[in-house]
């Protein structure tokens, strides 16, 4: 047989497989098709227009409720006390006197007594000479001081009370994870915002886009992205003494598959993202096999009812609105942008397989005849 009628014959077989070479996915029709027909229930939306957008994304808030601090000297439990009693007359504790003491100006028959220092036990009480079990959980210093000295009166001749704070557990938080001090932080007024927690702890370590703020109250936990507690003024809330912060990397990320020429997960570049940003660091579509009109992206979006409803938003990108629709269509975590296969990639293919496989017959038949033609 003829090398010429080889060729045919070969070209003619391949056309015949042409339906069977491999492909990077399916094109935007066959995702449009099986959307419509496979009863996976998943909408398609074209974004062809600004009405077809779906609403940018709000900064995050707690879904804890905002507690107001209590006062920054309230004991609580672990707490230790340091107490200062004063006696006139005939003194219950003895102790020295203010002038002994080098108080210039007062009393000389006052004594001064300083107790040992009190911790505050798990049931709030704590425990004096005379006065017995005193309970002082969730009073403050000047609570506990007329506590102290209403207990003493029968005892002494009118004590008068100082109370300080000697340990501090009750007004506290614990803070840990991607910070560069961790541990116990006393808060030392009940003014502090989470941001200022964050400053007390010597910063964040990392990029804030990047880092996610879980945050512990009570038996309840909710978790925040830490850039929008930073941008948002409304998720910088009070800090509430017994909170556990824990900082946590967990950087945004979203997919990309199909006809863009590789397949991988891309983090973030900023806090938020939008689609023509994602387009470019995936490198667009392929120029050899992939769609531009055919560019979508698969998202899980939650109804009214909070059930979450997989979503597909097409983009056609060989419409020059499309480059503006798409600045404004912003990326969430998890999206995977696809780029469909071109239609008519088949053929291309088909084209240099062809050249690959039979480029050496082609160059020995030219050689050939260009032997017999000498």
């Amino acid at each position: 047989m003829h090398h010429r009628q080889k060729l045919i014959l070969a070209a003619s077989c391949f056309l015949g497989a042409c339906s069977t070479l491999p492909t990077s996915g399916p094109t935007g029709a066959q995702i449009e098709a099986a959307a419509v027909k496979g009863g996976a229930n998943i909408d398609i939306v074209t974004v062809d227009d600004a009405v077809a957008l779906p609403p940018a994304p709000k900064l995050g808030q707690w879904s804890l409720p905002e507690l107001d601090p209590p006062p920054s000297d309230m004991v609580g439990p672990g707490d230790v006390i340091s107490i200062y009693i004063y006696e006139a007359g005939v003194p219950l504790f003895g102790g020295a006197s203010i002038v002994e003491a080098g108080g210039d100006g007062f009393d000389p028959s006052v004594k001064a007594q300083t107790l040992p220092p009190s911790r505050v036990d798990d049931n709030g009480d704590i425990v004096l000479p005379y006065a017995g079990k005193l309970h002082v959980v969730g009073k403050t210093l000047f609570e506990v001081q007329g506590i102290i000295q209403d207990s003493l009166r029968g005892f002494s001749q009118d004590p008068q009370v100082l109370v300080t704070l000697k340990e501090v557990v009750n007004n506290s938080i614990i803070i840990g994870g991607e910070v560069d001090k961790p541990g116990r932080l006393v808060l030392q007024t009940n003014q502090e915002r989470l941001s200022d927690v964050l400053a007390l702890a010597g910063g964040y370590r990392g990029s804030a886009k990047d880092l996610s703020l879980r945050l512990r109250r009570g038996s309840r936990v909710a978790e925040l992205r830490l850039s929008d507690v930073l941008q948002n003024p409304e998720a910088d809330v009070f800090a509430y003494p017994g909170d556990r912060l824990t900082l946590l990397q967990d950087p945004w990320l979203f997919s990309v598959l199909g006809a863009s020429g590789r397949v991988q997960q891309i983090p973030f570049t900023r806090s938020t993202m939008s689609l023509a940003e994602a387009v470019a660091a995936a490198g667009g579509p392929n120029n050899n096999y992939g769609d531009p009109g055919a560019i979508f992206v698969f998202r899980y979006e939650k109804t009214e009812a909070g059930e979450a409803k997989p979503v597909v938003y097409h983009f056609n990108m060989m419409r020059t609105s499309t480059y503006f629709l798409a600045q404004k269509f912003a990326l969430h975590n998890n999206d995977v942008l696809y780029f469909g296969s071109a239609g008519a990639n088949q053929p291309s293919k088909l084209i240099q397989l062809i050249s690959q496989l039979f480029a050496p017959i082609v160059t020995v038949t030219n050689a050939a005849n260009a032997f017999n033609n000498n």
